[in-house]
C-alpha cells in the first residue's frame, strides 16, 4: 500500500475555498450513499438500502429526495448544488445519450423470476431524471469512480503520481473493475469498460448471475452468489461462510480456496491482457477478510506467464472501505 496513504477518511476531504457544494451519489446493490461536501468539508451524508421495488424510476428519486435530505440537513439550498457525482454499479445503457442502469443486482427483468428480485425492470432510470434537477451531472461506473479515487488519494500512485497501467477490483455483492492502461481510463461504448466480473469461467449450473448468465465470475463468487450456492450447506452468508473456515471447517476452506482460483484466475486475466503494473482491490467481502484472501489471491497468480505477471503488485485498496465514497466524490473533485 502507497506510505502516503495515512488517513482514508472521506470525512478529512474539502473543497477549496469558495467552492460550490457537490453531491457525491455510491450506488451499489444494497445500499445507496449520497454525501455532500463543500468548502467546509463534509456537510452530511445519508445511506439508504438500494430501492427495488415499484418503477424503473424509483432508483432516481431515491437519490434525488436523499440529496434533497442531505441539503437539508446541511442548511444548503438545492439549487446550490454545483455538480452531481455518481458512482453506479453497471452495466448502463444509453438512452438518447443518457445513462440507465442494466445492473444485475438491481434489475429483475434481465434473468426473471428465478433470481428473486421483486422487480421486472429491464432498465433503472438514473441520469435523466437527475438532469431535470440538477444542471451538472456526472455518471460512471463505480469501478472508474474508485479507480480514479485510487490513483488520486489511494494504492495506485507512487508519491502523488499516478499510475499508467493499473486496475482496480471490487469483491463485494457484484465483482466490478476500473481499469487504467497508458494513463488513459478506459470507458468503452457506454460506458461499461471493465465488466471483467461477468467473464464465462463455468459451467456450474448452481450459478445463474443476476445478468442471466450462468457460470460467470459474479455468479460464482460474489458476495450474493455465496449465500445462494452455499446456504444450504450451512453457510448463511459470506461472513458465516468464514467464520466457519477461520474455526478449521475444512469444507469451508475448499469453499473459499475455491473462490480464490476463480477471483485470481479473472485478475491473472486482467494482468496479462492489459500488462498492468499493480491491481488494488476492496469491497465488503475482500475487505473484511483481506489479510486471508491476499495471499491467496497472490499464490494464483504467482509462477504463471512471470514475464507479464511477476512485475504486477496485488495491494488492498488504500481508501479502504470508504473508496465508494472516494469514487463518488473523484468524479467532481
Amino acid at each position: 500500500m502507497n506510505s502516503n496513504v495515512s488517513d482514508p477518511s472521506i470525512s478529512h476531504f474539502r473543497l477549496c475555498a469558495g467552492r460550490s457544494p457537490v453531491a457525491c451519489v455510491d450506488i451499489g446493490g444494497t445500499k445507496v450513499a449520497v454525501t455532500l461536501v463543500d468548502d467546509q468539508g463534509v456537510r452530511a451524508k445519508i445511506i439508504e438500502p438500494t430501492v427495488t421495488t415499484g418503477d424503473n424510476n424509483a432508483l432516481a428519486l431515491q437519490i434525488i429526495t436523499l440529496i434533497g435530505q442531505s441539503c437539508a440537513s446541511a442548511g444548503v439550498a438545492l439549487n446550490a448544488i454545483a455538480r452531481v457525482g455518481v458512482a453506479s454499479c453497471g452495466p448502463f445503457v444509453l438512452q438518447n445519450g443518457l445513462v440507465e442502469l442494466a445492473a444485475p443486482n438491481l434489475c429483475g427483468g434481465l434473468a426473471g423470476t428465478a433470481r428473486g428480485l421483486p422487480n421486472h425492470w429491464k432498465t433503472a432510470l438514473l441520469e435523466a431524471p437527475l438532469r431535470k434537477i440538477f444542471g451538472h451531472v456526472r455518471v460512471e461506473n463505480d469501478g472508474i469512480g474508485a479507480l480514479e479515487a485510487e490513483r488520486r488519494w489511494g494504492a495506485l500512485q507512487v508519491d502523488g503520481i499516478p499510475l499508467s497501467h493499473c486496475a482496480y477490483v471490487t469483491w463485494s455483492t457484484g465483482i466490478g473493475t476500473g481499469l487504467c492502461v497508458d494513463g488513459r481510463v478506459l470507458r468503452g461504448k457506454n460506458g461499461n469498460a471493465g465488466h471483467a466480473g461477468h467473464i464465462f469461467v463455468s459451467h456450474h449450473s448452481d450459478t445463474l448471475c443476476g445478468c442471466g448468465n450462468v457460470g460467470d465470475v459474479e455468479s460464482l463468487v460474489a458476495g450474493n452468489a455465496i449465500a445462494r450456492r452455499f446456504a444450504h450447506l450451512g453457510y448463511a452468508d459470506a461472513a458465516s461462510l468464514f467464520i466457519a473456515t477461520y474455526a478449521g471447517d475444512t469444507r469451508a476452506t475448499a469453499i473459499i480456496d475455491e473462490l480464490c482460483e476463480v477471483m485470481g484466475r479473472m485478475l491473472y486475466n486482467l494482468i496479462v491482457t492489459l500488462d498492468l503494473q499493480r491491481i488494488s482491490i476492496g469491497g465488503s467481502v475482500y475487505w473484511h477478510h483481506r489479510d486471508y484472501l491476499l495471499p491467496r489471491l497472490r499464490a494464483v497468480i504467482r509462477g504463471k506467464l512471470p514475464a507479464l505477471t511477476d512485475s504486477c503488485e496485488l495491494v488492498s485498496a488504500g481508501l479502504g472501505e470508504r473508496v465508494g465514497d472516494f469514487g463518488a466524490l473523484a468524479l467532481v473533485a
